[in-house]
């Protein structure tokens, strides 16, 4: 266990361990809690509207029942937290922030909106189960429930007899579900997604295996890829921004970045030997000259080699080779295509 975002968290199973655990939703079926989770709900006539000029997506580019990746800047461009945005209606959101920043986002939210729509930090009321894996929507079956939605699309089911948000999202490149039910029913959901994965040879997943699957995928973790510091234009996110918008937050300056095309950028590396890569560690280039610094870095257990994300500066392209500075040794890598694995979340 571990403290992450004020939450004590599994890193791994005893009975089955990171990589095990990795492996399983590869493959088969892996079970997340991951309740630490941020919740919050944005009630109110006006509150897309309201939200668009919040956030850096399009909240018009889906329709009800659908869910959006999106990010929340201040002014400079630096990002306050990446989130999840689902839609109910045009007057009701409810928000998927990260553990440690929904007290900031619900405050600039609350701060920013204008009469009539209220924002309420939902974050103990709910929790937050992730089942990932090509074997997910087997289990559910199992359950009674119809797993056939879009990528993105959310539904209310019943699972134990409690109600349940179910949504086609996840953060491995596999495909799964998250599953939002109330705080009071948390623990008989979990148990009866247990139960029902046994056929499938499906293993309850720590902090260990989320951080290894989501680095293949180039993810990115919020303190780590995005921060106050890192722009969405940096961590090459740009994806997540609706640029037709007339404004947001943060607008300008990320417009001014994007155009000047100066500004470090995330790549992933693949180093060529031994070594495994970590947060802080340097990226050189051929001459030995910093170019970059590491943000995440891990072992691959599908690749069976050390894998970075990594800020680099302009100019160094998928093929280049580039040198990881670590400890007291260098290793060569290969800045790489994303996803590193391949996805498959639809």
């Amino acid at each position: 266990m571990a403290d992450f975002g004020g939450w004590m968290m599994p890193i791994e199973y005893p009975d089955s361990g990171v990589l095990a655990e990795h492996a399983a939703v590869r493959e088969r079926v892996g079970l997340f809690d991951v309740s630490h989770l941020g919740k919050a709900q944005v009630i109110g006539s006006g509150a897309l509207d309201f939200l668009n000029t919040q956030f850096t997506n399009d909240l018009n580019r889906i329709s009800d029942g659908k869910a959006q990746y999106t990010l929340y800047c201040n002014e400079q461009g630096g990002v306050i937290d990446d989130l999840i945005a689902y839609r109910n209606s045009k007057s009701d959101f409810f928000l998927i922030p990260n553990a440690a920043n929904t007290a900031d986002v619900v405050a600039a939210l609350q701060k920013a909106a204008p009469s009539g729509i209220t924002i309420t930090n939902a974050h103990l009321d709910f929790g937050v189960l992730a089942l990932q894996g090509p074997n997910s929507k087997d289990v559910l079956t199992s359950l009674g429930i119809n797993p056939e939605m879009d990528y993105m699309a959310f539904s209310h089911v019943n699972i134990a007899e409690c109600d349940v948000i179910l949504c086609r999202t996840g953060y491995t490149g596999e495909h799964g579900y998250e599953l939002v039910p109330k705080a009071a029913d948390c623990e008989k959901v979990w148990d009866a997604l247990v139960v029902a994965m046994k056929p499938f040879n499906g293993v309850v997943c720590g902090l260990g295996a989320r951080d290894t699957l989501r680095t293949e995928m180039g993810y990115p973790l919020h303190g780590h890829e995005l921060s106050l510091d890192i722009t969405p234009v940096q961590a090459s996110a740009s994806w997540a921004i609706g640029w037709k918008k007339e404004a947001f937050v943060g607008h300008q300056a990320l417009r001014d970045q994007r155009e000047a095309k100066t500004a470090r950028t995330l790549k992933a590396l693949t180093v060529k030997d031994r070594g495994i890569p970590r947060a802080g560690m340097k990226v050189l280039d051929s001459a030995g000259t910093e170019i970059g610094i590491v943000t995440s870095g891990t072992f691959s257990p599908t690749l069976k080699v050390g894998i970075a994300l990594a800020l680099v500066e302009p100019g160094f392209e998928i093929g280049a080779e580039v040198s990881v500075e670590i400890r007291s040794r260098t290793s060569l890598a290969e800045i790489s295509a994303l996803p590193l694995v391949p996805a498959r979340v639809r």
